[in-house]
């Protein structure tokens, strides 16, 4: 056998089979949750769907083999809580996507709305917290965990209009950072994906408050702004690395974005 078969049987003896695996997926009612659903049911994965959007989840959980469907708010701890002890039937909690999320007003900070801020930073921070508090034991006693924060390149650079958005997602990408630290020697990942521009059905449309036309000017112009697939895609394939991998910090942009600020456009919108 030569070193890099050796290598390779090694690596595979240390990576459990996806087969048998539970990932928890937040927001996954839509968008680049749903979309990582799929994905991690294809890769073999039993897939815990949460959102609030019941309906919505079950009917996607109906679609996919081995999944479950529970109407769940991140921002509620207490919920968070009976959400996580609903889960002892399971053999284990391997992974957990803390996707749910998003972005409410493009106002500047002068004449920003204090209550948008505030959802902001309840679902886009203290949601991860939650999740992430709730479900880490178990994540830790499945000998092989994985968390996976879906922050933004919003938490990486700022722009004018976005003040609240990058905040909050400042605050999930310091979240992801301070706990790979203090998890150093646990038999558990942190992983954190950060996005670019993302076309999805909602993200943009709630962010102005349900002006499509606003909303579509976001991407005019733009060929190929990324999809939730693309994303989903790269969650994946961050999770399903050797056990010994970590990706500790992916940014993710369309080819048309070199940052937040710099987008080429064929059109001016």
């Amino acid at each position: 056998m030569t070193a890099d078969a050796r290598s390779a049987d090694t690596r595979s003896a240390r990576t459990p089979s996806a087969e048998a695996r539970t990932a928890v997926v937040t927001g996954a009612s839509s968008g680049i949750g749903a979309a990582t659903a799929r994905a991690l049911a294809a890769a073999g994965y039993r897939v815990v769907l949460t959102a609030r959007r019941k309906d919505r989840i079950e009917a996607l959980a109906a679609e996919l083999p081995n999944a479950q469907a529970h109407a769940l708010d991140v921002t509620d701890r207490a919920a968070v809580d009976a959400f996580v002890a609903s889960l002892d039937e399971l053999p284990s909690v391997d992974v957990l996507v803390n996707n749910a999320g998003g972005a409410f007003g493009a106002e500047p900070v002068a004449t920003g709305d204090p209550a948008d801020w505030r959802a902001m930073y309840e679902v886009n921070v203290l949601g991860v917290l939650h999740m992430t508090q709730a479900l880490l034991p178990r994540l830790t006693a499945s000998g092989d965990g994985t968390v996976v924060v879906l922050s933004s390149t919003a938490g990486h650079g700022t722009y004018e209009g976005g003040g609240g958005y990058v905040a909050a997602k400042h605050g999930a990408h310091v979240i992801a950072e301070t706990l790979r630290l203090e998890l150093c020697g646990e038999p558990v990942r942190v992983i954190e994906v950060a996005p670019g521009m993302v076309k999805t059905d909602e993200f943009a449309t709630t962010r102005f408050r349900g002006d499509t036309e606003k909303a579509a000017k976001v991407y005019e112009g733009v060929e190929q702004p990324l999809s939730a697939e693309d994303v989903a895609d790269t969650i994946a394939w961050a999770i399903t690395r050797p056990s010994h991998v970590n990706i500790d910090l992916l940014v993710v942009r369309p080819r048309a974005q070199a940052s937040n600020t710099k987008v080429h456009r064929t059109r001016t919108p």
